[in-house]
């Protein structure tokens, strides 16, 4: 198995109606609710949002928000900080709702902090959507992430299969940071329900740390010599458990969740042996059609009690966007520069 996507059939059925409608739009009768093609107003401005806005997992994400954007005749800005800290990142989200945008597409770091802001946007008309992580007890108005349960089956299996299914293995994590938090419970629940063979012999915090997550792996590999394999929410800890492994020379499988340039390379090497990579692009296409039609409620008119109750009509509470299941044999398809030479574009930089 080397690569896997899936997408629900409700996302495939917005991409279709949202295509239709940008293309008949112009030549559709009215219906009395009809108001034209899918275009912003001039200036209509949607930001994104992320913490440690440096890392690469958040540039095909805008990317594909900015296409979808463009075609509709929107501006983007992307923003964050490029600290992991949720208080400065929470900074970043006000400096943005005081610029009064069309709609914010957010990674929250943590989904408590972000309750109270995203209400209060929701408060002055401005729609928000998450994607990766979420915070479910606000009023964000969708949330689009590939799911974390599957990724977490999917590796699983992978790494039991390429096993023999049997053997020992370990986990590295990032806790409270939820998608990570689901990625580590799946990727267990899995293993213990269909590979009874596989056991669970190691867990530490790594907490996205390169130098944890190498220290954790060579204590782990000294108190387990048979450790087979190690599993991690994301791909910073990769490179140092990727490191530790090479040096133990001890075959430890490496498996993480999401790629860029450095782990590509080292899948390519044999120094990692694969990654779970979410649909990037996706996540920022249906994104940001999702806070254009929550910007825009008068475009739809579902038959529900909308009118009567008050609340927006774009009720889409979540969006799967897929994934893909990343090794040597389909590594270079997910290069970030080539991805950009290919688009003839300046990525987030424009």
């Amino acid at each position: 198995m080397s690569k896997f996507s899936i997408l629900k059939v409700g996302l495939c059925g917005l991409s279709l109606t949202l295509a239709a409608s940008l293309a008949q739009a112009e030549d559709a009768p009215s219906s009395g609710h009809d108001h034209g093609p899918f275009r912003c107003d001039p200036g209509e401005t949607y930001y994104m949002n992320v913490m440690v806005s440096g890392v690469e997992y958040w540039f095909p994400v805008y990317e594909m928000m900015k296409q979808a954007a463009q075609q509709m005749g929107c501006d983007t800005v992307y923003t964050g900080t490029p600290e992991y800290d949720v208080n400065k990142q929470l900074s970043s989200f006000e400096q943005i709702l005081a610029r009064d945008p069309a709609g914010i597409l957010l990674h929250p770091m943590n989904p408590d902090p972000f309750i109270e802001p995203i209400n209060r946007a929701a408060e002055m008309g401005i729609p928000v959507v998450t994607f990766a992580a979420d915070s479910p007890n606000s009023d964000r108005v969708s949330f689009i992430t590939s799911d974390n349960y599957q990724e977490g089956f999917y590796a699983a299996d992978t790494i039991a299969e390429a096993m023999g299914g049997r053997g020992e293995y370990a986990v590295l994590e990032n806790p409270g940071q939820d998608n990570h938090d689901r990625r580590i419970a799946a990727f267990i629940e899995r293993m213990e329900s269909n590979w009874p063979n596989m056991k669970l012999v190691a867990r530490a915090a790594s907490n996205q740390d390169p130098t944890r997550a190498y220290n954790a792996v060579l204590t782990m590999a000294q108190a387990h010599p048979n450790l087979g394999a190690v599993f991690m929410p994301e791909a910073n800890s990769a490179l140092g458990a990727a490191q530790a492994a090479k040096e133990l020379d001890s075959g430890i499988k490496v498996f993480n969740a999401d790629v860029n340039a450095k782990i590509l390379d080292m899948i390519k090497a044999g120094e990692i042996f694969g990654a779970v990579n979410p649909n990037q692009g996706i996540q920022g296409y249906m994104g940001m059609m999702l806070l254009y039609l929550a910007a825009h409620p008068e475009q739809i008119d579902p038959m529900n009690d909308y009118l009567r109750s008050g609340y927006n009509p774009m009720g889409v509470p979540f969006v799967d966007n897929g994934f893909s299941i990343v090794t040597a044999d389909n590594a270079d398809d997910f290069y970030w520069d080539k991805y950009l030479q290919r688009r003839g574009t300046r990525g987030i930089n424009e």
